[in-house]
């Protein structure tokens, strides 16, 4: 572990959900002097439980959260800070300076992002409060705590038709919903072949018992019996440090709707010493196990440029 006259540290994470803390453990059992600022935004604390974690299935996500802090806090070259970094720029010299909210500035040689992603979902009403719940855009994350209740799926088009399909592995009754759009001759066939049902009508609102569903109300006032709801939803960035530092981005598409950050098989952006990694750098449906695995290779990465330059 190294920190020359100045103080600058190794390497900070910007994020501390499954792949921020994944990478600084990484980076720690390295000795590499390591700074986690965890904003308290994970994506997933509204859930119940963790889906699909080896080890961690169906356990609380907070608590899951709080023994990985606690085990970095075991490795005397991590810090581990509540803030927000307000700017980040890249020095001459290919290091970083990271401005907190505060005001506060960091100098660090490299830099993790891991600051997750925002779900951005039909704004319709009675969906927030259900969200992670009984809304969910995950079936191998929530469909086995709802498995067959019937299920709705939000969506249009292609992807509408693949989501509603694939969901029949978790309930034999599935309606696709598409809020007043019109599906093709070809994809009503797709469908009617694989069971499942269609209502095209507009939707007014999401109902039933505190974070259950009960039902979906259209404009007309009728209502469809559904107990879980399937939801396209498109992924943002929820940091602006990838854009601003010059990584570049995918551009969300009908299937995969994810703007995710561009890496190469070791997390690499292209910016020296810039790293990204978890939901924020995967252009798939994002998983905890997937972030996991990422954040390791990202803080190996790291580690690894620290000691050689490259």
């Amino acid at each position: 572990m190294k920190d020359n006259d100045t103080g600058m540290k190794d390497c900070i994470v910007i994020g501390a959900g499954t792949a921020g803390l994944s990478a600084a453990l990484t980076l720690a059992r390295a000795r590499r002097s390591t700074l986690v600022i965890d904003a308290g935004q994970q994506s997933n604390l509204a859930a119940p439980g963790i889906g699909g974690l080896l080890g961690h299935d169906r356990g609380p996500p907070a608590e899951f959260y709080s023994a990985g802090r606690a085990q970095l806090m075991a490795y005397p070259s991590v810090e581990i800070h509540r803030d927000l970094i307000a700017d980040a720029i890249q020095e001459d010299d290919a290091s970083f300076t990271v401005t907190y909210s505060s005001g506060r500035r960091e100098r660090v040689r490299s830099m993790v992002l891991a600051a997750g992603m925002d779900y951005c979902y039909p704004q319709l009403h009675g969906m927030d409060e259900r969200w992670g719940h009984s809304v969910f855009h995950c079936p191998f994350c929530h469909g086995w705590e709802l498995r067959d209740r019937p299920m709705g799926v939000l969506a249009n088009g292609a992807v509408g038709v693949h989501g509603a399909l694939n969901l029949r592995a978790w309930s034999d009754q599935i309606t696709l919903l598409t809020n007043g759009s019109r599906l093709t001759n070809q994809q009503r066939e797709q469908l009617a072949v694989g069971g499942v049902g269609l209502d095209e009508r507009p939707i007014a609102a999401f109902d039933g018992p505190g974070t259950e569903l009960r039902t979906a109300v259209f404009a007309d006032g009728e209502a469809l019996s559904i107990g879980a709801l399937l939801v396209k939803t498109t992924l943002y960035q929820r940091s602006s440090l990838a854009r601003s530092l010059g990584a570049s981005l995918t551009e969300p598409d009908e299937m995969l709707s994810v703007e995710a950050i561009k890496v190469d098989a070791m997390f690499r952006t292209g910016v020296p010493g810039l790293y990204a990694a978890g939901d924020a750098a995967t252009s798939v449906p994002p998983s905890m196990a997937a972030a996991m695995a990422s954040g390791y290779l990202a803080g190996a990465a790291a580690a690894v440029q620290s000691a050689t330059g490259y």
